[in-house]
């Protein structure tokens, strides 16, 4: 085989058949520049995402806190009261049962 029916570059090769090579490669890393900025930004968005959602996290981990210290002190304080004072009570650690309940599933997410 001689050197000049060889194709790809190689030495012998035409060279329109060489120039078509290099433009292809240079499509091709304009593509993949093309894509790698995309996926650059999808990165930043990403993180920003992770950022907002732990920071959601620790808020609601907070909040989960706060609300178990005043079930805490509510149950402390239940022994001395009314009937009508009990049942409001109840009442109000429902709702933070509730609440803790949705921010327990929020966290589960």
């Amino acid at each position: 085989m001689s050197e000049e029916t060889n194709s790809g570059g190689k030495p012998g090769a035409p060279a329109g058949e060489a120039e078509l090579r290099v433009r292809r490669i240079q499509e091709k890393l304009q593509q993949l520049l093309r894509q790698r900025d995309l996926l650059l930004k999808e990165n930043g968005k990403l993180r920003e995402e992770l950022r907002q959602l732990q920071q959601d996290h620790t808020d609601h981990a907070t909040r989960l806190e706060q609300l178990q210290q005043q079930v805490e002190i509510l149950k402390a304080t239940k022994a001395s009261m009314n009937e009508e004072e009990k049942k409001a009570l109840e009442r109000r650690l429902g709702q933070y049962i509730r609440e803790i309940d949705r921010c327990i599933a929020m966290l589960g997410e």
